[in-house]
């Protein structure tokens, strides 16, 4: 679901100028070292990692809490800031382009069990996969996915020159 306030920008800037625009991505890892994916509408179909726009003044980990539960029904706990950086400039299904800048969470269920279910008309799918057998997804989905797994207690972001 669009935001309202990006609706609103949109109105005045049409779909064509690149909005920049704040994110967050949820990586939750359950105990059995699967990985909660979701798979797009508007995403060529592709199996992707929890994600969503940040509401004005919203902070980046309720954030992700809310957009977890929105998009699947899971109920997860922030566990730590994985990184910061931004995604490629898309053009979304509706034409509008966009850039996030992100902020990756490592996230797990707050309990054991969650079945996890569509919630929303963002997504065809949801559901748990294994670490070791991840579906059909971007080279970029399956490097957020390796900097989760690395477990560093530090925040990664690209160095500056």
């Amino acid at each position: 679901m669009i935001p309202g306030f990006v609706s609103d920008l949109r109105k005045r800037v049409g779909p064509d100028h690149l909005l920049w625009l704040p994110g967050v991505v949820a990586a939750v890892i359950d105990e059995g070292q699967r990985v909660l994916l979701q798979r797009r509408s508007a995403a060529d179909q592709r199996w992707t990692l929890l994600s969503g726009i940040l509401e004005p003044g919203e902070d980046p980990a309720p954030a992700a809490v809310r957009e977890v539960a929105e998009e699947t029904g899971v109920r997860v706990v922030v566990e730590r800031l994985v990184a910061v950086t931004n995604s490629p400039p898309v053009r979304h299904s509706n034409g509008d382009r966009a850039q996030y800048f992100e902020v990756l969470f490592a996230c797990r269920p707050a309990e054991a069990g969650q079945s996890p279910q569509v919630c929303d008309d963002e997504s065809y799918e949801v559901g748990w996969f294994p670490l070791d057998a991840l579906p059909p997804m971007t080279e970029r989905m399956r490097e957020l996915i390796a900097l989760v797994e690395k477990g560093e207690t530090q925040a990664w972001f690209v160095p500056t020159p």
